[in-house]
């Protein structure tokens, strides 16, 4: 049996990142785990375009733009959703989701989601680490793949 493997080479590999701006500290440490991942990878910094929006709810349009110009090999929706005492948690936290993995299904171009949900801000904190440094290793790992499968 064949199999593909996994790469995480990013050289040549152009990125998208849409990033929220609510909840600026953990967004802020989520794009700083994830450029470094990038980078550390081969990607380079020309090849990475940072576009911000205001709330999680904005980045799957921002993303959509992106995959249409067809100049990204991958994308990545970077943002933080925290519960509060209200049910528009669940409102953002489930649309911000299904509509970012309807831009990757609709357009073929893969979205690593690092939008956190959580009960609170330092679970936040305590996920922003990782989960930035994982988006970018899913992001180049799937475009690597894409380009396989093609």
């Amino acid at each position: 049996m064949k199999e593909i493997e996994k790469n995480h080479n990013g050289k040549n590999l152009r990125i998208g990142i849409v990033q929220s701006r609510f909840n600026p500290e953990i967004c802020e440490g989520l794009l700083g785990e994830c450029r470094a991942q990038l980078v550390k990878q081969g990607v380079a910094e020309d090849d990475i375009l940072l576009a911000t929006v205001p709330g999680a709810l904005e980045i799957s349009l921002a993303l959509l733009q992106m995959a249409e110009s067809e100049k990204f090999d991958a994308l990545i929706a970077l943002g933080a959703v925290v519960r509060g005492d209200t049910y528009h948690f669940e409102i953002v936290a489930n649309e911000s989701a299904r509509c970012i993995n309807e831009v990757q299904l609709a357009c073929g171009v893969p979205v690593a989601n690092a939008v956190l949900t959580t009960d609170t801000d330092q679970q936040a904190i305590q996920r922003m680490h990782t989960k930035g440094g994982e988006a970018a290793l899913v992001a180049i790992e799937m475009a690597n793949l894409l380009r396989e499968l093609t």
